[in-house]
């Protein structure tokens, strides 16, 4: 053969197809994208969910990666503000090439990318986070891995209802479009019970300015408060309620507050706090993928927590690698869709997920946890 002829065959080899309008390499390493708070009152999130990724993707490459190619996980500091978000996310499409954008946090952050990804034909998996918006309407570049925050409050207010027979519920929520949703899950799911909140107050994203949303929600005298927000302005609200405020209040976070960060946060004030979770307990070793990740964090992430955060990115790496292994005659985003909802039913070592043509979210449980002394899972009753 020429020389020449070996030259144009190389190129042709490596040279890049078109999907949707954005080059995708279809040989060599598989890259993905991740834009997220490394930096900022939300950081350790961010962080948390990196590590868990990193360790599924370093067990899988070790046992061959995908079809033989390594997966790579870039990642990219958003400091959890929407502009940013997009900034990484062009970056990622444009000039990285990726294939996918994975593990992405926040639900600001998402809605400002989630018009992007849909017109570049990127598969948006497993970002942390509930929001409505990237379960309705649906949207087949979005697969969500945990459970939504409409189900997470419905979870909260029968635990509050029914269980504790408590009638007065208040929401502290951060001033942006996570907490609307999350203030909106609340509300609906007290109006099923004929209930509405008795006050409420908001805070502005990456600030724990919490004083005038104290006030507001105290002056209903709440029996128990929801909160929607980061770890570190609850932790800033429970501990200045603690202090200002007498009486048996029960404080009540959703799974984006991050459990173990507001558990630190709180020390002692931890007492009478509630967090909902979407994934399984990360020290319950009886499941089998809880085994596997505990093995994967201390053989590549030894330096970090082990935590629900860190377990969901290892979840949704898993699932990735799953998902990308059993696409037949060459993988692309297409093809790699199609797998997901073909394939159904994906059991993780004992954790199984569901998908379908219309349905992109895999796990629809929700458990309740209580953070002081020990983190452990309230069970019905309690």
């Amino acid at each position: 053969m020429k020389t020449s002829n070996r030259i144009i065959l190389f190129v042709l080899f490596f040279m890049p197809i078109q999907v949707y309008g954005t080059p995708l390499k279809v040989f060599g390493p598989l890259v993905l994208g991740q834009s997220c708070a490394l930096s900022g009152p939300a950081q350790n999130l961010g962080l948390e969910m990196r590590s868990g990724l990193l360790a599924a993707f370093a067990d899988a490459n070790e046992s061959g990666g995908v079809h033989g190619r390594e997966i790579i996980l870039l990642t990219r500091d958003d400091g959890y503000e929407p502009d940013k978000a997009v900034r990484n996310t062009k970056a990622f499409i444009y000039d990285d090439q990726v294939f996918a954008l994975i593990g992405a946090v926040g639900t600001p952050t998402s809605k400002a990318v989630a018009p992007i990804i849909t017109d570049a034909g990127i598969p948006f998996f497993g970002p942390f986070t509930g929001a409505e918006f990237l379960r309705k309407p649906f949207n087949k570049y979005v697969i969500n891995v945990r459970a939504s925050y409409f189900q997470e409050m419905e979870k909260l207010a029968s635990y509050l209802v029914e269980e504790k027979k408590l009638s007065r519920i208040a929401c502290f929520y951060q001033n942006d479009s996570y907490g609307f949703a999350g203030l909106k899950g609340i509300e609906i799911a007290l109006a099923r019970r004929s209930m509405a909140l008795v006050s409420k107050g908001s805070y502005e994203r990456n600030t724990v300015a919490v004083m005038g949303a104290m006030r507001d929600i105290y002056k209903g005298s709440p029996e128990a408060v929801v909160l929607v927000g980061a770890y570190s302005a609850c932790a800033e609200f429970i501990k200045l309620s603690k202090n200002k405020y007498t009486g048996d209040v029960t404080f009540c976070n959703i799974s984006f507050v991050g459990t173990d960060s507001l558990r630190e946060a709180l020390g002692r004030y931890g007492e009478n706090v509630i967090v909902s979770q979407v994934v399984p307990s990360p020290q319950d070793t009886g499941v089998g993928l809880t085994r596997e990740f505990k093995r994967a964090m201390a053989k590549y992430q030894h330096d970090a927590p082990i935590s629900f955060t860190s377990y969901e990115g290892f979840i949704v790496g898993k699932l990735f690698c799953e998902i990308a292994r059993s696409v037949k005659n060459g993988l692309t985003r297409e093809r790699f869709i199609a797998a997901m909802e073909q394939g159904g039913r994906f059991n993780l070592n004992g954790l199984v997920l569901e998908y379908g043509v219309d349905d992109h979210q895999g796990l629809d449980a929700v458990y309740l946890t209580q953070i002081y002394p020990e983190v452990e899972e309230i069970k019905a009753g309690n």
